[in-house]
């Protein structure tokens, strides 16, 4: 099964096009893959396949406002919230004619996999989430983290805007990736930029090549950076509070040691102490010691065992 029997839709969705990829014909069921970023939804490629090579449909949308997904309308900035991103795959499934699916998240993708199994368990037949626990409460970052914390510098309107605009698209999108890949928190010093921590001297790493930098540099040129600086970063603050959350669904949650996000104030503690068990009365947690922020992608085929052992384990023919 190669990349070519991907199959790509536009779906009119809440008053905009959101770009859908799929494959396989869902005999098993449906499983929904939600990107962050810098990623789209080729991001998932090798996990789509693996999903529709065992009986499943793989279906993985480009956000909206990324990718070849519409931008959101320009005036309703203010207005863009994380439920936008949970009723687009409500939608997604409506229009697909999808009962019931499994959703995978990672990164910014999580929270609304997350959020989605709160607000629709009769839609959900369980999430497998990436590198990002579920909390409770927004996240911040404010008092934790010094000044030169990527995300921080990110949700200042106009910062990431003029260090993004020194550099081409695909210039931008490889420091990411490299920065993303490591096992520190990106931060910058005073009066350093985030694109200055890493020059075109530093490889890719070694299972990400030109190819596939070049489809994420074309989509990025298309959507720009304004919307994925919004979401996730300029919108954190907005994030549900969940304090009483109660998950319905089962929740496999996989994190890669080698992810710097392990390293965010608090995420380790909340994955370690047993805290989200409250929340989620079905949770199951794996460590990859060598995973990183890209685990999908960098190491697929153990992913991939990992999601078709819980999708095997949690689920049952439903009818997609």
């Amino acid at each position: 099964m190669a990349h070519q029997e991907i199959e790509h839709t536009q779906l009119p969705v809440r008053g905009i096009n959101l770009h859908v990829a799929q494959v396989g014909k869902g005999d098993l069921g449906t499983v929904v893959f939600l990107h962050g970023f810098p990623e789209i939804w080729y991001s998932w490629r090798h996990q789509m396949l693996a999903v529709a090579a065992a009986g499943y449909r793989a279906v993985a949308p480009d956000c909206r406002g990324y990718g070849l997904s519409d931008q959101p309308p320009v005036n309703e900035e203010d207005s863009w919230v994380w439920d936008d991103l949970v009723a687009d795959v409500l939608s997604i499934l409506d229009a697909l004619s999808v009962p019931k699916a499994f959703l995978v998240g990672k990164d910014f993708g999580a929270v609304p996999a997350y959020e989605f199994a709160l607000q629709h368990p009769d839609r959900t037949c369980g999430v497998v989430c990436l590198g990002i626990p579920f909390s409770p409460v927004p996240f911040s970052f404010d008092d934790a983290m010094p000044e030169g914390f990527y995300v921080l510098r990110w949700g200042v309107p106009g910062r990431a805007e003029a260090d993004f605009g020194r550099f081409d698209v695909r210039r931008v999108v490889r420091t990411v990736y490299v920065l993303f890949s490591g096992a520190d928190i990106p931060i910058a010093k005073e009066g350093q930029e985030i694109m200055d921590l890493a020059d075109l001297s530093t490889p890719l790493p070694e299972w990400f090549t030109e190819e596939d930098l070049d489809v994420y540099a074309k989509l990025y040129e298309k959507s720009g950076f304004r919307y994925p600086l919004q979401m996730p970063y300029r919108s954190l603050h907005k994030m549900p509070n969940r304090l009483d959350a109660k998950f319905q669904v089962p929740v496999f949650m996989v994190m890669g040691e080698k992810d710097y996000c392990f390293k965010f104030p608090g995420f380790e503690t909340a994955m370690r102490s047993g805290i989200m068990n409250n929340f989620m009365p079905d949770l199951k947690i794996t460590y990859i010691p060598e995973g990183s922020h890209f685990v999908q992608e960098q190491l697929p085929e153990q992913v991939n065992e990992l999601l078709l052992d819980f999708l095997k384990a949690k689920g049952h023919p439903v009818a997609s």
